[in-house]
């Protein structure tokens, strides 16, 4: 078993200098987290190398160096680089997902670019991958790939993970594209968020844009059950404990202690980025200084940050706007003895930057939005036995786990400012217990097991979505349908209606049977042969309507009406619906626009098809908790089915009709075809040599699957046929 990784980088970038190259790490937490991973399945690693390698000499060149490593380049020309990655990843997706709306450039050509780079990193990834291959897609820079590799690729698991934040529908439906970007998700077995946020956003842009059913986590789609988790990513916790224990280190450790003396050392490590909230940051010091007097000369602010991204123009105003603010406050609070801003702008070495983790007295990080950050958790593995203090934003996703840490609303100066004199204030032996308590939590969720449990995470769903496939109708199982259907003498077909003979409308009464629907069943009852059933939870004089001129049976309201020989029998009498019951439904109605409550002889159904599906979620839950208590005193039954809650009597089902049928004849071929929870009695009432068969989601009460309801219409047709 292989695992292939492809991300926008290569662990390694390539530079260029004058005629040779020079092969350095990348920066950046996919590459060092994933890097680290250990594992012994097989890795392979396709990316980009970080430059535009113009000749074809050069390009063989790098793939040659980069198969040592089994790294697998993929090629961008300039242009490509600029409206891909510039444009579309960082001057659109970027801002997006970090809620810097005003930042978002729309361009067509950047969403042109992102395709044509999508389908490069496509066409090289299907050179490489083979049957029973793992594929893990990384980071927003490939969205549409998964979809992208599936089509070509059946038989392997495909897994992606978003790094970054997943914005909430009503900043993600500005995308024109967005219904293209999930498809492309989608083609997944596994999407994985580091925080639960993340996913919500994540299903209800499905929800919403695609107009897909989700059950909890999973959809349906494309003939295959698609998971949604999430796995809040870690660091290399040995790494980072362990590294101050190092010589060189140690010796840096000494360097910086000799350097700051007894100043207290605030330190904020960032990629240079407007996400991160870095001139907050400083207006927050800046307020400290102002308003705290006693603490200068005694507190620095050491500010590390490592260029990013300059050619986007809001990185360069941004670096821009840092400097003078930085040059402000040193300009207003210096002194000959004491500087109270240490401004780097450069990439610093891992040993420089263990050694100034490790002797920080308070590491603030404050993004304005992020993903996770690594950085905090870094800090806090490399203080090892050693006292300080993490300021933390409630906008990074590692606060979800860090909770030790002084939790700040990053856009707060205020807020920045009291965390400073908190932290500086905190007992030792406080910071000690706090440092403690984190480290226990980050030394387990480490960046081997957050990959780890990715990987045996999309394993299983792969397995499981495989043997699903197992019950897909293909070719093969539909002959062998149709070879029993053609031996037998009295067969009996039993089909629900709505999702399985016609698809489902916004409006339930527009559902009905068009002409070839009629011809097709009239075809089926012509065969003195077969005793065809529409079993369904619809109104019976609906039914009658749609289907009473055919010689054909109706079970309508779960069997509590049932058709044979043209007469309609009872096997409910006459309901009067209990007062309260029908306040509650009509009261649910009412504060749910566009749902609709359907009265019958033997049910209640509340419709939501049409409802918000955030609204939606939260009124069946009001409803249903609503329901327990009266409809437990009536002996009343409260089932789910698909976009309807309904109550009714609890003695007729689809699976009382099977029962009451088959008491009445014996039958060689029987085939029962549904889409609902509903459909699920009516399976398990079958003998054991039934054809059941169940679209949409694969039922473990039904032999085969379809994945929609059109197939199921080309079955019928291919059995007659």
């Amino acid at each position: 078993m292989r695992l292939i990784i492809i991300s926008n980088r290569l662990p390694i970038k390539v530079q260029r200098n004058n005629d040779s190259y020079s092969f350095t790490k990348s920066e950046g937490g996919v590459a060092t987290g994933l890097e680290s991973l250990d594992s012994n399945i097989e890795k392979i690693w396709i990316g980009w190398p970080g430059i535009d390698v113009k000749y074809e000499k050069d390009r063989q060149l790098i793939t040659n160096i980069f198969k040592r490593y089994k790294y697998h380049p993929v090629f961008l020309s300039k242009k490509q680089i600029k409206e891909y990655y510039d444009g579309y990843c960082n001057s659109k997706l970027w801002p997006l997902c970090h809620y810097f709306y005003t930042l978002i450039k729309h361009e067509e050509s950047y969403w042109t670019a992102y395709k044509e780079v999508n389908e490069l990193f496509c066409k090289e990834a299907l050179k490489i991958i083979r049957k029973g291959d793992i594929v893990w897609v990384q980071d927003y820079h490939l969205m549409l790939l998964p979809s992208m590799i599936r089509q070509e690729k059946k038989d392997i698991a495909i897994g992606y993970f978003h790094h970054i934040p997943f914005p909430s529908y009503e900043l993600f439906r500005v995308l024109r594209e967005r219904a293209d970007l999930l498809k492309g998700l989608l083609g997944c077995d596994l999407i994985g968020f580091h925080t639960h946020d993340y996913m919500r956003h994540f299903i209800s842009a499905c929800e919403r844009g695609l107009e897909l059913d989700f059950n909890l986590d999973v959809v349906n789609f494309d003939k295959r059950r698609v998971h949604i988790d999430t796995f809040p990513m870690g660091i290399n916790y040995n790494k980072f404990n362990n590294a101050v224990l190092d010589p060189k280190v140690q010796r840096l450790v000494e360097g910086y202690r000799d350097l700051f003396g007894t100043i207290k050392l605030i330190l904020s490590v960032d990629r240079l980025d407007y996400s991160k909230g870095i001139l907050n940051r400083l207006k927050g010091f800046e307020l400290f200084l102002k308003n705290n007097p006693k603490y200068h000369g005694n507190v620095s602010l050491t500010m590390i940050l490592v260029p990013s991204r300059d050619t986007v123009s809001s990185y360069s105003e941004l670096k821009a706007k840092v400097d003078e603010m930085i040059g402000g406050i040193n300009g207003q609070f210096s002194r000959i003895d004491w500087t109270p801003v240490n401004y780097m702008y450069k990439s610093f070495e891992l040993e420089e930057l263990v050694a100034l983790y490790h002797l920080a007295d308070i590491a603030l990080v404050t993004p304005l939005r992020d993903g996770m950050n690594l950085v905090a958790k870094e800090y806090v593995a490399a203080k090892r036995d050693n006292p300080g203090v993490l300021i933390l934003s409630e906008m990074a996703g590692a606060s979800i786990e860090l909770m030790d840490s002084i939790i700040i609303n990053p856009n707060s100066v205020i807020e920045i400012e009291g965390a400073l004199i908190e932290a500086l204030e905190m007992p030792v032996n406080e910071q000690l217990k706090r440092l403690k308590r984190m480290q226990a939590i980050i030394s387990k969720q480490t960046v081997q097991k957050w990959a780890g449990d990715f990987i045996e995470e999309l394993t299983r769903i792969n397995l499981s979505n495989n043997l699903g496939n197992d019950k897909l109708l293909d070719l093969v199982k539909i002959k062998s349908i149709k070879d029993k259907y053609k031996k037998a003498k009295n067969r009996l077909l039993l089909l629900d209606y709505d999702g399985t003979l016609v698809g489902f409308k916004s409006r339930p009464e527009d559902a009905f049977p068009d002409e070839d629907l009629i011809n097709l069943l009239s075809r089926f009852s012509q065969d003195k042969k077969n005793k065809v059933v529409i079993s369904s939870g619809r109104d019976h004089s609906v039914l009658n309507d749609w289907f009473g001129k055919l010689n054909i049976g109706l079970a309508a309201e779960h069997g509590a009406f049932y058709k044979e020989d043209g007469i309609w029998y009872e096997n409910v009498h006459n309901v009067e619906w209990n007062e309260e019951i029908m306040k509650i439904f009509q009261k649910v109605t009412d504060k749910t626009p566009r749902s609709q409550l359907e009265v019958k002889q033997t049910a209640l159904v509340w419709h939501f098809r049409r409802v918000d599906p955030w609204l939606a979620s939260i009124r069946t839950q009001q409803l249903v908790n609503t329901l327990l208590a009266p409809c437990m005193r009536h002996n009343l039954h409260i089932m789910r089915g698909s976009k309807i809650i309904e109550v009714k009597y609890a003695d007729c089902s689809k699976g009382s009709e099977v029962k009451r049928l088959l008491s009445k004849s014996t039958y060689d071929f029987i085939l029962a075809i549904g889409d609902d929870t509903t459909d699920e009695d009516m399976f398990n009432a079958l003998p054991p040599n039934s054809v059941s068969i169940k679209i949409g989601n694969v039922s473990e009460s039904a032999n085969y699957n379809l994945s929609n309801q059109p197939d199921a219409i080309m079955l019928l047709n291919k059995l007659i046929g």
